[in-house]
């Protein structure tokens, strides 16, 4: 099953051509992991900073030690940017430390997004892995994000890899 949106543009579009500035590539940011919905099992203000996360859930993704990530609170709205340290393999563990533990309460569910940088015109080869979660934190979908490019136009679709259950 796949869902399916298309970016519609205009005749005086550059895609499907090498897009620069004065013969520099135009380099843009893009998703490249994203751990979506996984629930919030701690909170530590006095550890030393960043997020620590299961190294399944990292590995499942493509998601670095030290790399660092966006975080959005499905709850309350805060946005922060932090880097991931690895907790306990299985443990399905989200922790958030030093000020980041403020910005969220245990149970709220949150985005984690890691990006990279690539060329304008390399949108296509980006196939970013995302996993959703149930409630306790076992991966319920891996879905990768697709673009594509016809002619002068770019379809994105959403694919859905395989259901998975975490014992």
């Amino acid at each position: 099953m796949s869902v399916e949106r298309t970016i519609q543009t205009s005749g005086e579009s550059t895609f499907g051509h090498r897009a620069h500035i004065s013969g520099v590539d135009i380099v843009k940011q893009f998703v490249a992991a994203k751990l979506h919905g996984i629930r919030v099992t701690g909170a530590d203000l006095n550890y030393h900073g960043s997020i620590t996360l299961d190294p399944d859930h990292c590995d499942a993704a493509g998601i670095y030690p030290l790399e660092f990530v966006d975080i959005w609170n499905k709850n309350s709205g805060a946005r922060i940017s932090t880097y991931v340290i690895h907790g306990e393999r299985g443990s399905r563990c989200c922790i958030l430390n030093g000020a980041a533990a403020r910005t969220c309460q245990v149970g709220d569910e949150v985005i984690i997004c890691s990006s990279t940088y690539a060329a304008a015109e390399d949108v296509t080869a980006l196939r970013p892995i995302v996993l959703t979660f149930h409630p306790d934190n076992s991966v319920a979908d891996r879905i990768v994000y697709e673009t594509t490019r016809t002619g002068g136009r770019l379809d994105f679709a959403i694919r859905h890899l395989a259901e998975e259950t975490d014992a």
